[in-house]
């Protein structure tokens, strides 16, 4: 039972801040010798992670569906994310057997942490010059592309597409908002895979797994809103020295 609720600790808390839950799974398994979770546990844990994003944005997503068909910013905001969510889900169903062989590698993870270090020292360089407070069709395309990278371990996707919209000039709220919101259509695409997986999984722990989904649910939730209250001061270098730090240390135990 500790077993679940760590993971799903882990799940909400690295899932929503730029550290990359996937680079953290993989390494965790690197150092300690676990197996991988299961499908039915990922789901579990991927549920509740799009369950905090569901709670936290329900009024954000509440007025874009009552506004959806009126023409307007709401209108073209829900465009945008859709577009958004295109790259991923393309990369995601092409590149699904490269993606998987990626987690086996915890020298990848490490460089990857690299490079997401750098790009959450771009964005905390961009962040004070960066004002603008409405979503273009560059924008959705270009941070939906950065969603789509950070499929591979060790690319935070919260990181990446954050920084990718600051960097085109957005707002540091601005941004993490289109972020989070994009995550909605992505996480879930990530949850129904594993409960396709999970359905051949015999004598299945439910508790346990009620357990991992709330943890994940109750730490995503804290996480989301510590951490939308942090980008509005436009500080993401603390967390670039962690992923500096965590990557380096891969590297080196590699």
């Amino acid at each position: 039972m500790i077993r679940y609720a760590l993971l799903g600790l882990l799940q909400g808390l690295t899932e929503f801040l730029p550290v990359s839950s996937s680079g953290h799974l993989v390494l965790a398994q690197a150092a300690l010798g676990v197996d991988a979770p299961g499908a039915a546990l990922e789901a579990a844990v991927h549920l509740g992670t799009l369950l905090a994003l569901l709670l936290h944005f329900r009024r954000d997503l509440t007025h874009l569906v009552v506004r959806a068909g009126q023409r307007g910013e709401e209108q073209r905001y829900i465009g945008y994310l859709a577009l958004g969510t295109l790259p991923v889900a393309v990369v995601g169903l092409l590149a699904r057997g490269p993606i998987e062989r990626a987690f086996a590698s915890p020298s990848l993870v490490g460089g990857m942490l690299l490079v997401t270090a750098l790009a959450l020292l771009l964005g905390d360089r961009c962040a004070g010059r960066a004002a603008r407070e409405r979503v273009r069709l560059r924008d959705a395309l270009a941070v939906g592309v950065a969603q789509a990278v950070a499929l591979l371990p060790g690319i935070s996707r919260s990181g990446s597409t954050l920084t990718m919209g600051i960097g085109l000039g957005l707002r540091p709220t601005v941004a993490a908002r289109f972020s989070f919101l994009l995550a909605i259509p992505a996480v879930a695409g990530g949850s129904l895979f594993a409960l396709l997986g999970a359905m051949t999984e015999p004598g299945l722990d439910w508790i346990g797994l009620a357990v991992a989904m709330g943890c994940a649910l109750g730490s995503g939730l804290i996480t989301i809103r510590a951490f939308l209250h942090i980008v509005r001061s436009g500080v993401l270098w603390p967390f670039a020295l962690y992923c500096a730090v965590l990557g380096g240390a891969a590297l080196v135990m590699g």
